[in-house]
């Protein structure tokens, strides 16, 4: 009996055919179409900090505590790191049993099936393609400041911003495209230099702390200034700021910043000793940002009394407030340093999961093709960087940025499911690492992220609908055509016709 037909046991039909766990991991389509080991578990750990910690570790402490939980902003940090890091043992468990670069996308075709696969694909090339535009964006808007505040008078500077993203990506598309050694080489110096920055910032913001101002952590609640956007608020048809509704809705917001830890597991079929080395770099990544970001937060709110910081520029703020000034350039610096390693990362990421589905044939296959001179898919990785590049020249990305974060969260919401549901169906297969007490901590993670999804914008859930309905009908008129999976079942079927 055919592999395919026993590991599903069902029609071999579009919604049912699943990838079998064999050829998820296996060489499927020829030397052409393989990616070389390179990672070990450092280098792991360098790539999740790169993706975690940007700009917003400068920032998102001080506008969480201003505009809505106060002192006790420190334990939304506590919240949406554990919410967090229930998503990443999930992540842990399906990458150490299948490790490969397609990550969730690959999860899904093995445990649901080929359409709920290309729903997590497409989600995901939403996610990371359009974050990269936000985030070369923002980039060019800090390296302006930053031009700014060493006394360079830029003559246009919308025009300078816009080239400025053009720029990063062209720099940093073509360091994808060249080797994921010179990749990783850069990753390693860029983040060295933006954790330098962050130190100092620790090490001087410390000495400015006046216990005082952490106070009473829980300020008392009150009605928000702004009408009822999210999906939570327009079905209780309130928003309030501060006391425990404060402290929960910036944990939503702040779960945002460590989104980025699972693109370590798109490096998993480059790693050595997969299976091992994958689980311990996603999580020791997401713990180490996870203390950073709460020794940032610390910093902050000691600084300065909430309800004085500067919304704009919390962090440097304060040290102005402090009489640091040269602070201020070291925090333009990071800046720009974390958004740089960030989008590095999120190119990466994006064209291993593209590179993934070409392979399979849901998108072209022409897409998965790997360089000879630089043994990297450097084809797919200029199409992105490319697209990419037109996003932040024609699109206002930043209006749209918390599709990025529904991308991501819907993709956390199938792996914790596919935890359970693996266990049930796929029982036998091998495991570097196993989520302790399932299904109880995957079905928090899915409770955790459903709360974080239902704290989003309902304009932002109108957006992804037509985004997944316009891939439904890719799928339908490509996808589904293509796959490599169809034609295999198709020769088995011909095979059975002929015996």
């Amino acid at each position: 009996m055919s592999e395919f037909t026993e590991l599903s046991g069902l029609p071999l039909s579009t919604i049912t055919r699943r990838l079998p766990p064999s050829e998820a991991t296996g060489l499927r389509t020829g030397a052409r179409h393989r990616l070389a080991q390179l990672y070990r578990p450092a280098d792991l750990v360098v790539l999740g900090l790169g993706a975690t910690i940007g700009a917003g570790i400068f920032s998102i402490a001080g506008v969480q505590a201003a505009t809505a939980a106060g002192p006790g902003v420190l334990l939304s940090f506590m919240i949406a790191g554990i919410a967090c890091l229930l998503a990443a043992l999930c992540y842990a468990e399906l990458s150490s049993t299948m490790p490969t670069s397609g990550t969730a996308y690959t999860f899904a075709y093995v445990i649901f099936g080929e359409v709920w696969a290309w729903v997590i694909g497409w989600a995901l090339i939403l996610e990371l393609q359009l974050a990269s535009a936000v985030v070369a964006k923002a980039w060019s808007l800090y390296a302006a400041q930053l031009l700014t505040d060493f006394g360079i008078r830029l003559p246009y500077p919308e025009a300078f911003s816009n080239g400025f993203a053009l720029f990063i990506l062209a720099l940093l598309t073509g360091i994808v495209s060249l080797g994921a050694h010179v990749g990783l080489r850069a990753l390693w110096v860029i983040v060295g230099a933006k954790l330098l920055a962050i130190a100092a910032v620790l090490v001087v913001g410390a000495m400015h702390i006046d216990v005082a101002n952490f106070g009473d952590f829980f300020v008392e609640a009150k009605p928000s200034p702004t009408p009822p956007d999210t999906v939570l608020e327009v079905v209780f048809g309130q928003s309030q700021t501060f006391g425990w509704f404060g402290v929960f809705a910036a944990a939503s917001a702040i779960a945002f910043a460590y989104i980025g830890f699972d693109l370590v597991t798109t490096a998993a079929e480059e790693t050595v000793n997969a299976r091992r080395a994958v689980p311990k770099g996603v999580i020791r990544s997401l713990v180490i940002a996870t203390v950073i970001y709460l020794g940032v937060a610390i910093v902050m709110i000691g600084m300065v009394p909430y309800a004085q910081i500067d919304v704009d520029a919390p962090l440097s703020g304060a040290f102005k407030i402090a009489g640091v000034d040269w602070m201020v350039h070291v925090i333009d610096i990071g800046a720009v340093l974390g958004l740089t390693t960030v989008i590095l990362v999120l190119l990466v990421g994006q064209t291993r999961v593209m590179f993934s589905m070409a392979r399979d044939g849901l998108l072209p296959r022409g897409l998965a093709t790997i360089s000879r001179r630089f043994h990297t898919p450097s084809r797919v990785t200029w199409v992105i960087g490319v697209i990419a590049m037109l996003l932040t020249q024609f699109v206002p990305v930043f209006t749209l940025q918390e599709l990025v974060v529904l991308g991501a969260l819907f993709a956390y919401l199938f792996v914790a499911v596919g935890v359970i549901v693996m266990r049930r169906r796929l029982p036998d297969l091998e495991r570097g690492f196993t989520v302790p007490l399932s299904p109880w901590l995957p079905g928090l993670s899915i409770v955790a992220t459903i709360w974080l999804m239902i704290n989003l914008q309902v304009l932002t859930w109108g957006w992804f609908a037509l985004w997944m309905a316009f891939g439904l009908v890719a799928y339908l008129l490509y996808g589904k055509r293509h796959s490599l999976l169809a034609a295999n079942h198709a020769k088995v079927g011909r095979g059975r016709h002929r015996r």
